[in-house]
């Protein structure tokens, strides 16, 4: 009886310090129709992506540095007769008090690998897996980060591969001059007692670029530009298991004036993602064309309104999904 009063004595505490903190909810709305209708390409599936997600969230924070959230990210596909396709659940602790920001949970992928390039995520990901399950760690400022980060994507099971990812991304500002780094380890293991053997594989892959940033010294609002290496090293554990590694240049370069902008990005060099064949998308969860040898993308887009807390109707026509690519294996 003693223990179950302390114990209630502790619960009613804790909770009513937490009601004496903020409370706080958010919503976040987000549709997306992403048409990569195309014929003739030996790398990517043509398709149509279109749907409506809806997160709303609740959380309490205290001595301002501190918060716990709670919610989930609901998906409706257009066209479907379900009222709800897809059910995320969200639940994460933040720590933010610059410069550093730790979030651990299940929390969305937005708020740590926004950054990212669709070599290493593509765009479907934030449809179909907006959320990370594990924990992510940044110090420094949006221009000058260094982070960690973990993602448990697969529990072992019977149905189940074992998998995770580790990631370390950062960015260093000197003047107008940066340099980048992008990077993820993924482990792809088996199922649990499978009837036949599933070897093991080991997917590293590796950006390091640099750039100038002009962004306000013209007329343009964002102006920019970036060549790096590219490194994808993996390995299938049967056998000898030896290590395969592919080598590529990528050039980037952004500009926007008001409301439009475009980004072109070109990729030279072996073609990555070398078991594609074996696991898909299962194994590689960036975009299928960087398995060729050259590739460009041009992206021509439109913010018919942006505001602090609004993105609406932004408008992308991807010129290589038109016919305007130079892709070879």
């Amino acid at each position: 009886m003693k223990k179950l009063s302390l114990t209630l004595l502790l619960t009613s505490l804790f909770c009513s310090s937490l009601l004496s903190q903020d409370f706080f909810w958010q919503t976040r709305l987000f549709s997306f129709f992403d048409n990569i209708e195309f014929s003739g390409s030996e790398v990517k599936v043509p398709q149509t992506m279109a749907g409506v997600m809806i997160a709303p969230e609740v959380g309490f924070k205290w001595d301002s540095v501190h918060s716990i959230v709670g919610g989930v990210n609901l998906m409706h596909e257009f066209g479907s007769d379900n009222i709800i396709d897809r059910i995320y659940p969200t639940a994460y602790y933040e720590f933010c008090r610059e410069p550093y920001l730790f979030i651990m949970g299940a929390f969305p992928r937005s708020l740590a690998l926004e950054k990212y390039p669709r070599m290493f995520f593509q765009d479907s990901l934030s449809y179909y897996r907006p959320n990370i399950d594990g924990i992510f760690f940044q110090y420094g400022s949006d221009q000058k980060y260094l982070n960690l980060w973990l993602d448990w994507t697969g529990r072992q099971s019977e149905d189940v591969r074992e998998a995770f990812f580790v990631g370390l991304s950062g960015r260093y500002n000197l003047g107008i001059l940066y340099a980048q780094h992008f990077s993820y380890m993924f482990h792809y293991a088996s199922r649990m007692d499978p009837f036949f053997h599933e070897p093991l594989h080991d997917n590293m892959l590796f950006q390091t670029s640099v750039g100038a940033d002009l962004s306000g010294k013209f007329i343009f609002d964002r102006l920019e530009g970036s060549a790096g290496w590219v490194m994808g090293i993996e390995r299938s554990r049967t056998g000898d298991g030896d290590w395969i590694g592919k080598h590529g240049l990528l050039v980037e370069a952004r500009a926007e004036f008001r409301f439009a902008g475009i980004y072109n990005s070109f990729y030279a060099g072996q073609g990555l993602m070398q078991f594609y064949n074996d696991h898909e998308n299962d194994l590689y969860w960036g975009d299928p064309v960087y398995r060729t040898k050259v590739y460009d993308r041009l992206d021509v887009y439109i913010d018919f309104l942006k505001k602090k807390n609004v993105n609406l109707l932004k408008l992308r026509v991807n010129l290589n999904n038109l016919g305007f690519s130079a892709c070879k294996r």
